[in-house]
């Protein structure tokens, strides 16, 4: 007879990380560029948004701007006009994240060059 363990709770994300159910939720591919965008320039229009990240398809957009609606980081407004308006911004939510954008910034002023030196580094080794 097969017996079945169950996994150590250290496996568990969640209690091996505490943090990583909001690295999952606000460190996504995209969705660190949108809140910034939205915190830095204030509530857009989806092509607004589009164009100011750039390199972001519109599809993908759309996914993770519902995603954030979903979340409670990002509240959309639609305008019943003729034709209609849809603008996003960013939540009281969302905006609570503003001093872990600007350490991580104040961070990666301080140490991206160490981390690229680190990199050639071990790349020369191998």
């Amino acid at each position: 007879m097969e017996t079945t363990r169950a996994a150590p709770a250290a496996t568990v994300p969640e209690l091996a990380c505490p943090i990583s159910a909001v690295v999952d939720i606000v460190f996504s591919r995209w969705t660190t560029p949108i809140l910034w965008t939205l915190h830095t320039h204030g509530r857009q229009r989806f092509v607004e948004l589009e164009r100011r990240i750039g390199t972001i398809t519109p599809k993908v957009l759309t996914q993770r701007l519902r995603q954030l609606e979903r979340d409670g980081l990002v509240v959309r407004t639609y305008h019943p006009e003729v034709p209609p308006r849809v603008e996003y911004e960013i939540s009281e939510l969302g905006r609570s994240l503003a001093p872990l954008f600007a350490h991580l910034a104040d961070w990666s002023a301080a140490h991206l060059d160490e981390v690229e030196q680190a990199r050639h580094a071990y790349d020369s080794e191998s």
